[in-house]
């Protein structure tokens, strides 16, 4: 089979969570470029509906359905609205996010609770969902994580102080690891990307102490782009990746390697 025939998605149903904007989005440009049926979701319905447009605009076959996936009864209802509408599901991608800024000491439990249930329980939730009622029974499944480098070490001194994120990242790398083995036998691959600085809503804030300080540590010398998350997604998402599993790959200009 060519390389083109493997990455193909037409046929291929996928949803993208935090799709309607940053990496959500991008990834799902890249699914929906490969021939994949879309169907994003995000909390705020104007947001989406402005992604469904610019989605279909480029030819994809793109749908949206509004939920927060930090509360559990949601997440269970995007579910069932999600399996109805597309009526299985091949790609999960499990992007959606959030993030608080907090001296460890003065970290609010509240704020640890919300990046709990959005980064952690609601991906637990949904991905048990998906593969439980389509994947398993299908025999067939490619779940995709967005982490963090966050997840993989702590912050530098000077630079951001996110307890919590990392905690909840570094959850999603054991999260990865654990169902890739679990899920494996059922013909289901699990991997995540890691990806260090790119701008975006989230990060807008550190990015405006730190910017500099970050392209220093990077040996590419640049944030993340619009293009960079692509390939990998490509590949991961589709048959190319058939036989990579349990894998974690930072997409960081290289900082993690130094």
């Amino acid at each position: 089979m060519s390389l083109k025939q493997l990455l193909n998605l037409e046929g291929r149903k996928a949803i993208v969570t935090g799709g309607s904007r940053g990496l959500g989005m991008q990834i799902a440009e890249t699914l929906g470029e490969l021939g994949a049926e879309l169907l994003i979701t995000a909390r705020k319905a104007d947001e989406l509906d402005a992604a469904v447009s610019a989605l279909r605009g480029q030819g994809f076959s793109a749908s949206a359905i509004a939920a927060d996936l930090g509360d559990a009864d949601q997440v269970l209802d995007f579910a069932d609205r999600a399996l109805a509408a597309l009526g299985h599901c091949d790609i999960l991608v499990n992007n959606a996010g959030a993030t608080w800024g907090a001296a460890a000491e003065e970290h609010p439990l509240e704020a640890w609770h919300k990046l709990l249930n959005v980064n952690l329980t609601g991906v637990f939730l949904l991905t048990q969902q998906i593969g439980r009622r389509s994947m398993i029974p299908r025999g067939y499944g490619r779940i995709l994580i967005v982490a963090s480098i966050a997840g993989l070490r702590g912050n530098p001194p000077g630079t951001n102080k996110t307890l919590a994120y990392n905690t909840t990242k570094g959850g999603l790398v054991s999260f990865t690891r654990a169902l890739a083995g679990e899920w494996g036998p059922y013909g289901i691959t699990v991997n995540a990307l890691a990806p260090g600085f790119f701008p975006s809503k989230m990060t807008r804030g550190a990015l405006a102490r730190i910017e500099h300080q970050v392209i220093a540590a990077t040996p590419l010398h640049r944030l993340g782009g619009p293009e960079d998350l692509k390939g990998a997604a490509a590949l991961f998402c589709s048959d190319a990746g058939q036989h990579i599993t349990g894998q974690i790959l930072p997409i960081d200009g290289g900082v993690t390697a130094v």
